[in-house]
């Protein structure tokens, strides 16, 4: 619980330091200048907008808000994007172009499995639906009576 919580509170200030991450991992590897091209015009902003969309669409759920912490899935799937981003922003000759890929997908999947948590949290349960649909005609009560307007569509 307290690791899950740590990643909730983790995921808007990740916002700002991954990006900051791929600027100074540039300076550190001492890159070149088409590395540093890369790094302003692609990786900064890219990673900018998808760590704000991952947490917009983490912190969307109600249990994730209630609870405040994230869910097992949303946790090891950031930290494993997390992880290949900062190995990324080293700008290993041999190792740059594997880690992208990987990071990319992981990225595509954290957002996926994102995405399907909160429509399987949105849509309403069977029990919701079980006690809140309408009455068929078959099992109405006799003592209700339900009126219902029909309009005439030529007016």
């Amino acid at each position: 619980m307290p690791l899950r919580r740590g990643f909730f509170f983790w995921l808007l200030p990740s916002a700002a330091i991954l990006p900051l991450w791929l600027l100074v991992g540039w300076i550190v590897s001492d890159a070149g200048g088409w590395a540093l091209a890369w790094v302003l015009v692609i990786a900064i902003p890219s990673v900018l907008v998808g760590q704000l969309l991952l947490t917009l669409l983490i912190r969307s759920r109600g249990t994730v808000r209630h609870t405040r912490t994230v869910s097992w899935w949303d946790a090891a799937g950031v930290g494993l994007w997390h992880v290949l981003t900062i190995a990324v922003g080293l700008f290993n000759q041999t190792w740059f172009w594997p880690l992208l890929i990987a990071a990319t997908v992981v990225y595509l999947a954290v957002f996926w499995s994102s995405l399907r948590q909160l429509f399987q949290e949105a849509r309403p349960s069977v029990i919701l639906r079980r006690y809140t649909a309408p009455a068929t005609a078959g099992r109405r009560d006799p003592s209700v009576v339900v009126l219902e307007e029909k309009r005439d569509p030529f007016v």
